[in-house]
């Protein structure tokens, strides 16, 4: 299937932009550049669909007159079909082909956006929220995987950090989304869930004007058509490519090592804990319920909408900075100062709600969010993707993307029941006592992999 679609338009525009992850002078291949912007905007849709509830949860409470049980399920079906795809995702992007995948999970954004808003009662609600879930986990596999095995090594970090840049912009989009559609009647929140379908359809599209990854092609003996990709990255490299990638394939083949083995015990606990620490700061809870939120500090429905948006605006502006100097400052050091960040700020936040002065909240809010930005939001996967050695860097990848996901939906799912039996003040300071435990994982057991290879950490990391 061919799609026309002006590429040349969008890579002129693109080319015009000044914020780091799309122009840098390691970015030199248009080809490269324009395929992973395209697939980058899955993860604009991952952050959409993550984000976008946000503005509907409460009218569809009401609507639905659901208990604090169904809301917080309802709340989190999503990120139960997002568990379920990051699991399974490897299954079809081997069998399909990273694009293949990515056409499917386009139409699971299509689908899941367009029926959630026109679902007339609950049930059905849920089902296509756990599809929309579903699109989410296969691409945060998927997506990364394609932009990582088509760019040159020279930029292959800034390339796949395209994709956490469009995650964040998401999820701005979607507050801002949320805020703009908040008055026009009600089923506003509908509209809200249903705008969703307009981006879902420029990525199905722009997807057929992207080629297959030129390394599951030559996994599955599709020479040829693998090297005529690698000619349209680098015609000067496309056979050394070739031929070091075959040779990769050969080595290879025979039975895979365990993750459990005892030499990878030190990266295997590193990855659990970062991972769960990444939710145990209550992010996800927070995204997800933050107009609530501000109405709990007294805040009006329209106020809270636009304080919303505040957050968004603002986790794109410290993922930015923190993609801009993460290499240049280290992964342990955004850590630690991430880490006291988030003491501060949601040890604050608990202790507004205790006294009940809540004039401070949205900004301690927006504070909280940029160290989050600053420090887990840019570091998870770049931590976790180099401290596993290559014979179980993919399982342990996915070790790391099930335990953060499995946490995101348990916390999303009780955070109501959390916040109606303990009150505000608590469930914060529960948060705070959690980041306390990631300052010490820091401090005591992180190591610093900035400006090493992969096998340099993995002497460090890994018992031989």
């Amino acid at each position: 299937m061919t799609c026309f679609l002006p590429k040349n338009s969008l890579l002129q525009f693109v080319n015009n932009q000044s914020f780091y992850p799309l122009k840098h002078p390691l970015v030199k291949n248009r080809n490269v550049f324009f395929w992973s912007i395209v697939v980058a905007l899955g993860g604009l849709l991952f952050g959409f669909d993550t984000a976008v509830i946000s503005g509907a949860e409460e009218s569809i409470q009401k609507l639905w007159g659901l208990s604090a049980y169904e809301h917080g399920l309802t709340m989190s079906i999503a990120l139960i079909g997002t568990v379920l795809g990051a699991i399974f995702g490897s299954v079809p992007s081997d069998a399909l082909g990273r694009r293949g995948t990515l056409v499917w999970i386009a139409v699971l954004y299509l689908v899941s956006a367009v029926g959630a808003a026109l679902s007339p009662s609950w049930v059905p609600f849920m089902v296509f929220r756990f599809l929309g879930g579903l699109g989410v986990g296969a691409s945060s596999v998927t997506a990364p995987l394609y932009i990582s095995e088509v760019s040159p090594p020279a930029s292959r970090g800034r390339m796949v950090g395209m994709f956490q840049f469009n995650v964040v912009f998401g999820i701005l989009l979607a507050y801002l989304s949320n805020f703009l559609l908040r008055d026009i009647g009600p089923d506003a929140w509908r509209w809200m869930l249903g705008v969703q379908a307009v981006p879902a359809i420029a990525f199905f599209l722009l997807l057929f004007r992207i080629p297959e990854s030129p390394r599951w092609l030559l996994r599955h003996g599709r020479t040829e058509d693998a090297r005529a990709v690698f000619a349209r990255i680098d015609p000067a490299t496309a056979d050394e490519n070739i031929s070091t990638i075959l040779v990769a394939n050969a080595a290879e083949q025979g039975p895979g090592e365990s993750l459990w083995a005892p030499q990878y015990r030190r990266p295997v606990l590193l990855a659990i804990l970062f991972a769960a620490f990444n939710q145990l700061a209550g992010i996800n809870a927070i995204i997800y319920y933050a107009p609530r939120i501000f109405e709990m500090t007294g805040r009006g429905q329209s106020a809270a909408l636009l304080s919303s948006a505040g957050i968004g605006l603002v986790n794109f502006c410290f993922t930015l900075l923190a993609v801009n100097i993460i290499d240049r400052f280290g992964r342990r050091r955004l850590m630690l100062v991430g880490s006291v960040g988030l003491i501060l700020t949601l040890g604050l936040v608990a202790r507004a709600f205790y006294t009940q002065q809540f004039e401070a909240v949205p900004v301690l809010l927006f504070g909280y969010i940029a160290f989050f930005a600053f420090s887990q939001g840019a570091v998870i996967w770049v931590f976790i993707s180099e401290i596993f050695p290559s014979a179980v860097r993919a399982k342990g990848q996915a070790l790391g993307s099930s335990t953060h996901w499995v946490l995101a939906a348990l916390i999303t799912f009780i955070f109501p029941k959390l916040t109606e039996a303990l009150g505000g003040g608590n469930t914060f300071a529960f948060f705070c006592g959690m980041m306390v435990l990631q300052l010490l994982y820091v401090w005591k057991l992180m190591p610093e992999t900035k400006g090493k290879t992969l096998e340099e950490a993995d002497k460090v990391l890994v018992l031989h």
